[in-house]
């Protein structure tokens, strides 16, 4: 096989079904992967629920995954929002002409370990090679499919006066991440991705707290953007306290010398959830015991007051709107 992605890889001959069998065939193997054109599949026992996203993200590689681990997380972290167990996915590439091999592999061996890790399998895919320069070097397209749990129903329009506002993590830290990756601003500091799959953590809550209202993943715009939309969705107004939001320090430093607002920084492995206050203190201590959410906070309640808007009580006391997200969020991470 040739040391990088030719054209002829993606012409449908020899060169694709080589691609197939040494790379993505190797790593995705499974009863249900397929070399037919769909891929015949045990129906769910209840409710599913299903999800796209696209990753073009630059660069393909950044502190703590790539492209590849963060394609599995998107997916399965969208169907676990709905409370649905991840069971299958498919996947499309489209590759740039003359991308490195080895680095393809490192991407898909990342997809495997982490859908292993869930227990998602993927089942069917496309790969498609672009010229030089009309990819920047790999995108990848994913859908997942998955069960949801009985008696489990979540959405943003669920939000209700008097509920806690609970994040699983501290915020901000793939923006963060992506943004030192790119080197544009000649900062070094040690930040890497949240980006985790957390269908077993929340699997975990829902178990024993199935009254949660709403499961948010705060991917692109971050904490704030979802908070807003969760606001205008339901008709409600949120209060948060700002000494109560989970920071890491690297990414304080990052935001504060830059002056970017770590609540419009990305996260791909921290979720918002509103749960009936008399269940944040329970909702807290079963995520800080499951691995990627010890560190899950109660950072503000919703309220009957200031219907879609958010409002911020700083450290000192004062109260002031959260500005409403609009124009180009930064750093752009897809």
């Amino acid at each position: 096989m040739n040391e990088t992605v030719t054209l002829a890889h993606g012409a449908g001959g020899k060169q694709t079904a080589a691609l197939i069998d040494k790379v993505f065939k190797k790593h995705f193997q499974n009863p249900y992967f397929t070399a037919d054109d769909a891929s015949v599949l045990p129906a769910p026992k209840g409710r599913m629920a299903m999800t796209t996203d696209g990753f073009i993200v630059s660069p393909s590689f950044f502190p703590g995954g790539n492209i590849g681990k963060l394609s599995i997380c998107g997916t399965v972290n969208d169907l676990t929002c709905m409370g649905a167990r991840p069971l299958y996915m498919t996947c499309a590439f489209v590759i740039e002409e003359g991308f490195p091999m080895d680095k393809l592999e490192e991407i898909v061996t990342a997809m495997e370990h982490t859908a292993r890790e869930v227990g998602v399998v993927l089942v069917a895919g496309d790969t498609k090679v672009a010229g030089k320069g009309q990819v920047d070097g790999c995108f990848i397209t994913t859908t997942g499919v998955g069960e949801v749990m009985e008696q489990v129903s979540t959405s943003g329009r669920f939000a209700t006066p008097g509920d806690a506002v609970i994040v699983t993590g501290d915020i901000g830290r793939h923006g963060t991440a992506i943004l030192l990756a790119r080197d544009e601003y000649g900062i070094e500091a040690d930040v890497k991705t949240d980006c985790a799959p957390l269908w077993h953590p929340i699997h975990a809550l829902l178990q024993e707290v199935r009254d949660v209202h709403v499961i948010r993943d705060a991917t692109r715009g971050g904490v704030g953007t979802v908070l807003y939309e969760i606001a205008h969705e339901a008709g409600v107004g949120i209060a948060l306290k700002r000494e109560a939001i989970p920071v890491s320090d690297g990414v304080r430093g990052v935001t504060g010398m830059l002056g970017l607002e770590p609540l419009y920084l990305a996260c791909e492995g921290t979720m918002v959830l509103f749960v009936p206050q008399e269940k944040a203190e329970q909702t807290v201590s079963i995520l800080r015991e499951q691995k990627y959410t010890s560190g899950a906070a109660v950072i503000g309640t919703v309220t009957a007051e200031n219907s879609g808007k958010v409002i911020m009580e700083t450290e000192i006391g004062a109260k002031t709107y959260l500005p409403e997200p609009g124009n180009e969020l930064l750093p752009r991470i897809c």
